[in-house]
Protein backbone atom coordinates (compact mmCIF):
# COMPACT_ATOMS: atom_id res chain seq x y z
CA UNK A 1 0.00 0.00 0.00
CA UNK A 2 2.13 3.37 -1.11
CA UNK A 3 2.24 6.09 1.77
CA UNK A 4 2.89 8.50 -1.08
CA UNK A 5 1.42 9.21 -4.31
CA UNK A 6 2.87 11.60 -7.28
CA UNK A 7 -1.23 12.46 -7.27
CA UNK A 8 -1.23 16.09 -6.15
CA UNK A 9 -5.07 16.06 -5.46
CA UNK A 10 -4.59 13.22 -3.58
CA UNK A 11 -1.66 15.08 -1.56
CA UNK A 12 -3.83 17.87 -0.53
CA UNK A 13 -6.92 16.83 0.10
CA UNK A 14 -6.01 13.05 0.58
CA UNK A 15 -6.94 12.33 4.86
CA UNK A 16 -7.08 8.98 6.61
CA UNK A 17 -10.79 9.90 8.45
CA UNK A 18 -12.13 7.94 11.72
CA UNK A 19 -13.67 4.99 9.94
CA UNK A 20 -12.26 4.89 6.91
CA UNK A 21 -11.17 1.55 6.65
CA UNK A 22 -14.54 0.42 7.69
CA UNK A 23 -16.23 2.19 4.93
CA UNK A 24 -14.01 0.58 2.40
CA UNK A 25 -14.81 -2.40 3.58
CA UNK A 26 -18.65 -1.78 3.19
CA UNK A 27 -18.16 -0.39 0.10
CA UNK A 28 -16.21 -3.59 -1.41
CA UNK A 29 -18.59 -5.84 -0.04
CA UNK A 30 -21.53 -3.76 -1.32
CA UNK A 31 -19.70 -4.09 -5.21
CA UNK A 32 -19.54 -7.79 -4.25
CA UNK A 33 -23.12 -8.54 -3.19
CA UNK A 34 -24.59 -6.45 -6.02
CA UNK A 35 -22.06 -8.34 -8.19
CA UNK A 36 -23.30 -11.78 -7.43
CA UNK A 37 -27.00 -11.01 -7.30
CA UNK A 38 -26.84 -9.14 -10.85
CA UNK A 39 -24.14 -11.44 -12.34
CA UNK A 40 -24.10 -10.31 -16.02
CA UNK A 41 -26.49 -7.46 -15.86
CA UNK A 42 -24.82 -4.73 -13.59
CA UNK A 43 -23.06 -1.93 -15.31
CA UNK A 44 -21.15 0.71 -13.63
CA UNK A 45 -21.95 4.28 -15.28
CA UNK A 46 -19.35 6.71 -14.73
CA UNK A 47 -18.58 10.06 -15.88
CA UNK A 48 -14.18 9.41 -15.21
CA UNK A 49 -14.86 11.57 -12.01
CA UNK A 50 -12.50 10.86 -9.44
CA UNK A 51 -15.75 8.66 -7.39
CA UNK A 52 -15.83 6.64 -10.84
CA UNK A 53 -12.45 6.34 -11.01
CA UNK A 54 -12.00 4.90 -7.35
CA UNK A 55 -15.58 2.59 -8.49
CA UNK A 56 -13.49 1.21 -11.45
CA UNK A 57 -10.26 0.39 -9.43
CA UNK A 58 -11.96 -1.45 -6.89
CA UNK A 59 -13.75 -3.22 -9.93
CA UNK A 60 -10.42 -4.37 -10.78
CA UNK A 61 -8.50 -5.38 -8.32
CA UNK A 62 -11.59 -7.46 -7.19
CA UNK A 63 -12.05 -8.74 -10.18
CA UNK A 64 -15.81 -8.34 -10.14
CA UNK A 65 -17.83 -9.14 -13.36
CA UNK A 66 -19.13 -5.84 -13.56
CA UNK A 67 -19.06 -3.47 -16.82
CA UNK A 68 -17.56 0.04 -16.67
CA UNK A 69 -19.72 1.85 -19.10
CA UNK A 70 -19.77 6.02 -19.62
CA UNK A 71 -21.47 9.02 -21.72
CA UNK A 72 -19.60 10.66 -24.37
CA UNK A 73 -21.83 14.04 -24.91
CA UNK A 74 -19.90 14.96 -27.50
CA UNK A 75 -18.60 18.15 -25.06
CA UNK A 76 -16.21 16.58 -23.18
CA UNK A 77 -12.94 18.08 -21.64
CA UNK A 78 -9.64 16.31 -23.94
CA UNK A 79 -8.81 15.11 -20.28
CA UNK A 80 -11.83 13.05 -19.03
CA UNK A 81 -11.96 11.53 -22.69
CA UNK A 82 -8.53 10.32 -21.96
CA UNK A 83 -9.33 8.44 -19.38
CA UNK A 84 -11.12 5.73 -21.34
CA UNK A 85 -7.28 4.62 -22.63
CA UNK A 86 -6.10 4.94 -19.50
CA UNK A 87 -8.66 2.67 -17.64
CA UNK A 88 -7.62 0.55 -20.94
CA UNK A 89 -4.10 0.35 -19.88
CA UNK A 90 -4.18 0.39 -16.10
CA UNK A 91 -6.96 -2.29 -15.56
CA UNK A 92 -6.71 -4.08 -19.04
CA UNK A 93 -10.59 -3.17 -19.05
CA UNK A 94 -12.69 -2.51 -22.27
CA UNK A 95 -15.07 1.20 -21.21
CA UNK A 96 -18.46 0.75 -23.42
CA UNK A 97 -18.74 4.29 -25.09
CA UNK A 98 -22.45 5.73 -25.65
CA UNK A 99 -22.97 8.49 -27.81
CA UNK A 100 -25.78 10.73 -28.43
CA UNK A 101 -27.65 10.82 -31.86
CA UNK A 102 -25.38 12.72 -34.02
CA UNK A 103 -28.22 13.75 -36.16
CA UNK A 104 -30.41 14.75 -33.18
CA UNK A 105 -27.86 17.09 -31.48
CA UNK A 106 -26.98 18.95 -34.96
CA UNK A 107 -30.85 19.32 -35.31
CA UNK A 108 -30.95 20.80 -31.83
CA UNK A 109 -27.83 23.07 -32.14
CA UNK A 110 -29.22 24.10 -35.53
CA UNK A 111 -32.18 25.44 -33.83
CA UNK A 112 -31.16 26.75 -30.50
CA UNK A 113 -27.57 27.32 -31.11
CA UNK A 114 -24.17 25.81 -29.71
CA UNK A 115 -24.90 27.72 -26.24
CA UNK A 116 -28.70 26.94 -26.15
CA UNK A 117 -27.86 25.58 -22.36
CA UNK A 118 -27.29 29.36 -20.97
CA UNK A 119 -30.24 30.75 -22.87
CA UNK A 120 -32.47 29.11 -20.05
CA UNK A 121 -32.90 26.25 -18.03
CA UNK A 122 -35.23 24.36 -20.16
CA UNK A 123 -33.13 24.63 -22.70
CA UNK A 124 -29.93 23.66 -20.94
CA UNK A 125 -32.01 20.43 -19.28
CA UNK A 126 -32.74 19.74 -22.89
CA UNK A 127 -29.63 19.97 -24.11
CA UNK A 128 -28.75 17.57 -20.74
CA UNK A 129 -31.37 15.19 -22.20
CA UNK A 130 -30.10 14.72 -25.52
CA UNK A 131 -26.88 14.12 -24.61
CA UNK A 132 -26.85 12.33 -21.53
CA UNK A 133 -30.23 10.75 -21.00
CA UNK A 134 -30.77 9.56 -24.42
CA UNK A 135 -27.76 7.54 -24.37
CA UNK A 136 -28.16 6.53 -20.60
CA UNK A 137 -31.27 4.57 -21.88
CA UNK A 138 -29.67 2.17 -24.56
CA UNK A 139 -26.54 2.16 -21.91
CA UNK A 140 -28.96 0.54 -19.18
CA UNK A 141 -30.69 -1.33 -21.96
CA UNK A 142 -30.71 -5.47 -20.87
CA UNK A 143 -29.02 -4.46 -17.25
CA UNK A 144 -30.83 -5.01 -13.91
CA UNK A 145 -28.76 -3.21 -11.87
CA UNK A 146 -25.79 0.03 -11.71
CA UNK A 147 -22.95 1.27 -9.69
CA UNK A 148 -22.70 5.16 -9.55
CA UNK A 149 -20.43 7.34 -7.45
CA UNK A 150 -22.60 9.33 -6.06
CA UNK A 151 -21.80 10.84 -2.10
CA UNK A 152 -24.34 12.59 0.39
CA UNK A 153 -21.36 14.85 0.84
CA UNK A 154 -21.42 16.59 -2.51
CA UNK A 155 -24.66 18.76 -2.41
CA UNK A 156 -28.31 19.00 -0.71
CA UNK A 157 -29.71 17.17 -3.99
CA UNK A 158 -27.69 14.27 -2.72
CA UNK A 159 -27.96 14.38 1.16
CA UNK A 160 -29.89 11.75 1.31
CA UNK A 161 -28.12 9.36 -1.35
CA UNK A 162 -29.34 5.27 -0.21
CA UNK A 163 -26.15 2.95 -0.37
CA UNK A 164 -28.92 0.92 -2.90
CA UNK A 165 -32.38 1.17 -4.01
CA UNK A 166 -34.96 -0.26 -6.18
CA UNK A 167 -35.88 2.42 -8.92
CA UNK A 168 -38.93 3.06 -11.05
CA UNK A 169 -37.73 0.74 -13.88
CA UNK A 170 -37.21 -2.01 -11.78
CA UNK A 171 -33.89 -1.84 -11.70
CA UNK A 172 -31.43 -1.22 -8.27
CA UNK A 173 -29.05 1.68 -8.11
CA UNK A 174 -25.90 0.92 -5.81
CA UNK A 175 -23.95 3.54 -4.54
CA UNK A 176 -20.97 1.91 -2.30
CA UNK A 177 -19.68 5.84 -1.84
CA UNK A 178 -22.65 7.51 -0.62
CA UNK A 179 -21.21 8.06 2.96
CA UNK A 180 -17.63 8.94 1.89
CA UNK A 181 -15.91 12.17 2.32
CA UNK A 182 -13.80 14.01 -0.06
CA UNK A 183 -10.86 13.15 2.00
CA UNK A 184 -12.15 9.90 1.92
CA UNK A 185 -11.96 9.39 -1.62
CA UNK A 186 -8.77 11.09 -2.06
CA UNK A 187 -7.12 8.91 0.69
CA UNK A 188 -8.61 5.73 -1.10
CA UNK A 189 -6.34 7.57 -4.12
CA UNK A 190 -3.22 8.16 -1.82
CA UNK A 191 -3.44 4.55 -0.91
CA UNK A 192 -4.15 2.59 -4.81
CA UNK A 193 -3.29 5.13 -7.42
CA UNK A 194 -5.83 5.25 -9.77
CA UNK A 195 -5.47 7.29 -12.74
CA UNK A 196 -7.57 10.60 -12.25
CA UNK A 197 -8.73 13.54 -14.31
CA UNK A 198 -5.81 16.18 -14.41
CA UNK A 199 -8.70 18.46 -13.89
CA UNK A 200 -9.31 17.75 -10.33
CA UNK A 201 -5.57 18.98 -9.91
CA UNK A 202 -6.85 22.91 -10.90
CA UNK A 203 -10.03 23.16 -9.28
CA UNK A 204 -12.14 21.09 -10.91
CA UNK A 205 -14.29 19.03 -7.99
CA UNK A 206 -17.19 18.21 -10.50
CA UNK A 207 -16.36 17.38 -14.17
CA UNK A 208 -19.13 17.42 -16.70
CA UNK A 209 -18.96 18.95 -20.31
CA UNK A 210 -16.88 21.35 -20.97
CA UNK A 211 -19.05 24.46 -21.78
CA UNK A 212 -21.18 24.00 -18.58
CA UNK A 213 -18.30 23.27 -15.89
CA UNK A 214 -15.78 25.87 -14.22
CA UNK A 215 -13.09 25.45 -11.67
CA UNK A 216 -14.55 26.73 -7.93
CA UNK A 217 -12.74 28.69 -5.81
CA UNK A 218 -12.13 28.40 -2.11
CA UNK A 219 -14.79 27.81 -0.42
CA UNK A 220 -17.60 26.72 -2.95
CA UNK A 221 -19.61 24.12 -2.97
CA UNK A 222 -18.20 21.08 -4.72
CA UNK A 223 -20.73 21.87 -7.64
CA UNK A 224 -20.81 25.07 -7.57
CA UNK A 225 -18.43 24.98 -11.34
CA UNK A 226 -21.76 22.82 -12.75
CA UNK A 227 -24.09 25.66 -14.74
CA UNK A 228 -22.92 28.05 -12.78
CA UNK A 229 -24.99 31.09 -14.41
CA UNK A 230 -28.15 29.14 -12.97
CA UNK A 231 -29.27 30.24 -10.07
CA UNK A 232 -32.18 28.85 -7.20
CA UNK A 233 -32.00 25.43 -9.86
CA UNK A 234 -31.09 22.17 -8.95
CA UNK A 235 -27.90 21.60 -10.29
CA UNK A 236 -28.19 17.69 -11.72
CA UNK A 237 -28.86 16.76 -15.37
CA UNK A 238 -31.22 14.18 -14.84
CA UNK A 239 -29.51 11.21 -14.85
CA UNK A 240 -29.87 10.93 -10.94
CA UNK A 241 -33.40 12.00 -10.45
CA UNK A 242 -37.01 10.84 -12.45
CA UNK A 243 -36.24 10.41 -15.93
CA UNK A 244 -37.43 13.66 -18.52
CA UNK A 245 -38.25 13.20 -21.19
CA UNK A 246 -35.96 13.23 -24.10
CA UNK A 247 -36.55 16.46 -26.29
CA UNK A 248 -37.30 15.02 -30.14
Amino acid sequence: MPEATSNPAARRLARRTRGFDARVAHAEALLREAAEDHAGRIVQVTSLGVEGMVLTDMVARLRLPVVVATIDTGALHAETLALIDRVRVRYGIEVEVFRPQAQAVLQFVGRHGAQAMRTSVELRRACCALRKLEPMQRLLAGRSAWVSGLRREQGETRSLVPFFALQDDGREKFCPLADWSEADVWEYVRRHDPPTNPLHDHGYPSIGCAPCTRAVSAGEDARAGRWWWEHGEVKECGLHLRPAAVPA
